[in-house]
């Protein structure tokens, strides 16, 4: 068969064009099935101008600001309670408050100990665990303080922190399922959130290699000097 060589370029590239064609179409199943790495930092009592990004000239807050400059800026947020364990439940599993069943807050120095986080509710880090993710949470919960409520058996892998607010009593930190500590040196708590976080992230950062990734829940709370 003669082969008209007047054609050959456009034969070259064409096939050219096909070989990138399929390249692109590989690179983009791989970003698609390539999990991104999550971190949700919820701030315990941090009101709309605290930061610098939204206009505060008191306290200069530079990484949050580099987050708000690189990412998106929200000036509009709404959460369906202003107080502590019926946001959470939101945030966690989509739902409003009178649906997931948290309409108040766990206090065990009032005695509110028996209410907690449903099993019948799907968080958000359960379905996170389904596709494949290690899942950590740091800090407050503060959506039950019996073991049954616990992070752990709510879709996290690990948990680090204080079960309820910093100010109810009995103060402790609970790793896991354990009370790891107590008394507890609330100056020391951001540091040791950080650390924590920090040492999550870095023993997971080859799972993004496996097509698997990291959800870290960090919960800052306010630090208070008091044992």
């Amino acid at each position: 068969m003669m082969i008209d060589l007047r054609k050959v370029p456009l034969l070259l590239f064409l096939l050219a064009l096909f070989t990138t064609c399929q390249s692109s179409k590989t690179a983009r199943e791989d970003t698609i099935t390539m999990k991104q790495n999550l971190i949700i930092i919820l701030p315990d009592d941090m009101a709309f101008g605290d930061i610098s990004a939204y206009g505060n000239d008191k306290f200069n807050t530079p990484n949050i600001d580099k987050l708000a400059g690189q990412g998106v800026k929200l000036t509009d947020f709404y959460v369906p309670v202003p107080y502590c364990a019926p946001s959470r439940a939101t945030l966690l599993t989509g739902r409003f408050p009178l649906r997931h069943g948290m309409t108040q807050n766990p206090a065990p120095d009032s005695g509110i100990d028996s209410i907690g986080l449903s099993d019948d509710e799907t968080t958000l880090g359960e379905s996170l665990q389904n596709k494949g993710y290690a899942a950590r949470l740091i800090g407050k919960w503060h959506l039950g303080h019996q073991e049954k409520y616990f992070p752990v058996n709510h879709g996290f892998d690990e948990y680090y922190g204080i079960q309820y607010s910093n100010d109810m009593r009995p103060v402790q930190i609970v790793e896991n399922t354990d009370t790891l500590e107590y008394p507890v040196d609330q100056a020391l708590l951001t540091k040791r959130y950080t650390e924590k976080a920090i040492e999550f992230i870095r023993s997971n950062k080859n799972r993004a290699l496996l097509k698997k990734a990291v959800n870290l829940w960090l919960i800052v709370t306010k630090e208070r000097r008091t044992t």
